[in-house]
């Protein structure tokens, strides 16, 4: 049983797939199991805050007093117990110097992920295999797992990516929301119709170092692509089910059977609009957009200057929202597609990336302090501790122990 006390299985550790368990019936008993098992997210947006001046990951924080939905307190409080750092880029132009700044941002997201854990030691380590997991929580410590969303970072070298596995990535994405030097994205216009040369060599190699790909923010036919050329699972760190919610960064159900097959597995989002059809609004749109801008060269500023600019930017969005209002996904959504993704390929093919800090969160689990309301409602729904224990952290853990067994050493 994957829990905070560690690994106890028949043979390998890599036989993360379980039957039978404890149900629990009320909802302390499932608050208690909920803080048993170790619980993973596959996608914490959560490094673009640790360079804000004045904000300290060990203090509890608010999405209305600063937009933040990660933090110690709270992820105590919620039972998680780590996941997938995300090292995020945003996609900027394919020209040299833009590449060679996004690679510098992407290092120095990675120095500020690892100098969380080296000034906090007692509470974070760095995790490398799989097998770390259920070490580290047997600790009581938090589990920093890292991940790439987005290679643009990799410029016209896709061997900078043994420089990111040196520094502890783990799991790589080739893409984000625009076509880049990889391959084709879900919300841009196709170029190369899948993975570009560059992308089908990141594919190797990422297969070679051990890493997961993560197919998540990819166009079908580079998800396509990835799931004929991996001699490894890959996952999506952070998708929706398509027959839910109609949105191409969703993925249909003949992909994600694939993605089952394969022996990966999709962890399911809580970005609004991937859960709920949202109608454009370009008045609101003129007016949001700006306040996001305002937050881009927040570790430039003072700690004075950051909180008060944080502070304003949530005022005018809650103004904006009230003046503006857009559908809101509510908890009920984001199990929607939950429970279609476990009905088709079981509990040992899904799990949970938020996008926490990264736009998720919906009404009813707005941070991570909410996220046993899952486990309540699976349990209701009959799933076992041994199926949660898969579900919140075990089939990651699986599709990363198969991609260390299939590397070339």
């Amino acid at each position: 049983m994957l829990t905070r006390r560690g690994l106890m299985v028949n043979g390998a550790a890599a036989a993360l797939v379980f039957s039978g368990g404890a149900r629990a019936q009320s909802s302390g008993d499932a608050l208690a199991l909920h803080q048993r098992l170790i619980c993973l997210d596959t996608h914490l947006d959560t490094p673009a805050s640790l360079a804000r001046p004045g904000w300290d990951i060990m203090q509890r924080h608010s999405m209305d007093s600063d937009m933040t939905q990660v933090d110690v307190p709270r992820m105590r409080e919620g039972g998680l117990d780590g996941g997938f750092w995300a090292i995020y880029t945003p996609q900027g132009p394919l020209t040299p110097q833009a590449k060679m700044a996004a690679r510098n941002a992407a290092l120095l997201r990675a120095a500020e992920i690892r100098e969380m854990v080296a000034a906090h030691p007692e509470t974070f380590e760095l995790a490398f295999e799989a097998d770390d997991a259920a070490k580290i929580a047997a600790r009581g410590k938090i589990i920093v797992f890292q991940s790439i969303e987005n290679s643009y970072p990799l410029a016209d070298d896709v061997s900078l990516l043994r420089g990111f596995y040196a520094l502890g990535v783990r799991l790589v994405g080739p893409v984000h929301f625009k076509v880049n030097q990889f391959g084709d994205s879900a919300t841009d216009k196709p170029h190369w119709n899948g993975l570009s040369p560059a992308g089908k060599e990141l594919v190797a190699l990422a297969n070679d170092l051990g890493m997961v790909l993560d197919a998540s923010h990819s166009a079908d036919s580079v998800f396509d692509d990835m799931i004929e050329l991996s001699r490894a699972p890959i996952i999506c760190s952070h998708s929706g089910c398509r027959a839910v919610h109609d949105h191409p960064r969703n993925l249909d159900d003949a992909r994600i059977k694939a993605l089952a097959a394969k022996g990966g597995t999709i962890q399911i989002n809580s970005y609004n609009d991937y859960l709920v059809s949202v109608p454009p609004n370009p008045e609101r749109a003129k007016v949001v957009g700006p306040i996001y801008g305002k937050l881009e060269n927040l570790s430039a500023m003072t700690p004075e200057q950051a909180t008060a600019a944080v502070r304003e930017a949530a005022a005018t969005l809650k103004a904006m929202n009230a003046k503006y209002p857009q559908p809101r996904a509510t908890f009920e959504d984001y199990m929607k597609h939950v429970t279609h993704a476990l009905d088709l390929v079981g509990p040992d093919h899904v799990g949970v990336g938020c996008d926490w800090d990264g736009g998720g969160g919906v009404a009813g689990m707005e941070d991570v302090a909410s996220l046993p309301r899952i486990t309540e409602r699976l349990l209701k729904l009959g799933y076992t501790e041994a199926q949660l224990a898969n579900f919140w952290g075990g089939n990651a853990l699986r599709a990363l122990k198969a991609a260390e067994t299939a590397r070339k050493t």
